[in-house]
């Protein structure tokens, strides 16, 4: 049976009691100590943008993939709750309700920065980091940029609609994110959506250094648009002490969820095998 058609969705709850919902397959039946991998979708898209990806993962691991607070079926309209810290904490909830005490914890854009706070505020929890298209970590000048931005997104969304909201951005953007917000639409609730727009005012990371703690291997696939910066990629493969950058980077040729699955699939599966085989404390 495939991955995708593996699939089950589970419903699970906050701290906040926020009904949230997620996707897993299960690793082989007879697999021991089967490797939990927890990837976090880019913002905009939702976990489908994973799909192509998670059937080239061998039976050896448990994939999950969660909606992550305010997208697909993980409504929530409350943007009080649209933090970086709310986001880890929606992750911890999903991997206690399933029983996992370590994984490995993955991402793309938004996710990828959900992926790396996770490592820095929870490293019990971590076995490995994948980061996928990492999102800038931006100056006082550029932050309020960004604020002013995203909350112009939210009133496009609003007004007009989840697509109008997206249209004068995406033009910046890779195509890749594009085709997977498109196709994210009909599953998405725009009151929902806007409100995710205010993690723009909350601050991931005041500067790069900060994740020199992570002490977990770590691969990070570089972007290819301000928003993601190939150059942030570099920088954070040589401040992270096992950090590593992929070979291949996000580029223009990649446009569909299969592209992107493709592109990732060998330096994450390389990866992956290697955390798997390294003895754990």
């Amino acid at each position: 049976m495939s991955r995708q058609a593996a699939l089950a969705e589970i419903r699970f709850l906050g701290d906040d009691r926020c009904e949230l919902s997620a996707w897993v397959s299960a690793a082989a039946p007879g697999i021991e100590n089967p490797t939990p991998i927890l990837l976090c979708h880019g913002g905009g898209p939702d976990h489908a943008m994973f799909l192509p990806l998670i059937e080239t993962i061998p039976d050896e691991y448990a994939v999950i993939l969660p909606d992550v607070r305010g997208y697909g079926r993980s409504r929530c309209r409350d943007t009080a709750r649209h933090t970086w810290a709310q986001y880890v904490s929606d992750a911890v909830a999903l991997l206690d309700a399933l029983g996992f005490s370590r994984a490995i914890i993955g991402g793309a854009g938004l996710g990828s920065t959900i992926a790396l706070r996770f490592a820095v505020d929870l490293p019990t929890y971590v076995l490995a980091v994948i980061a996928i298209g990492i999102e800038d970590i931006e100056d006082d000048k550029a932050k309020e940029a960004e604020i002013r931005m995203m909350e112009a997104f939210a009133l496009r969304v609003q007004r007009d609609g989840i697509l109008a909201g997206w249209e004068p951005l995406l033009p910046h953007l890779s195509p890749i994110i594009g085709a997977m917000v498109c196709e994210a639409i009909p599953r998405s609730d725009a009151e929902s959506i806007a409100a995710a727009a205010a993690i723009g005012r909350d601050r991931s990371f005041k500067d790069p250094e900060e994740l020199a703690v992570i002490s977990v291997p770590v691969i990070l696939f570089a972007g290819d648009d301000a928003r993601h910066p190939q150059s942030l990629a570099e920088e954070l493969a040589s401040i992270i002490p096992r950090g590593r950058l992929a070979a291949a980077s996000l580029s223009s040729n990649v446009k569909t969820s299969r592209d992107f699955g493709r592109f990732i699939a060998p330096a994450l599966l390389d990866f992956i095998a290697e955390v798997r085989a390294a003895p754990t404390g």
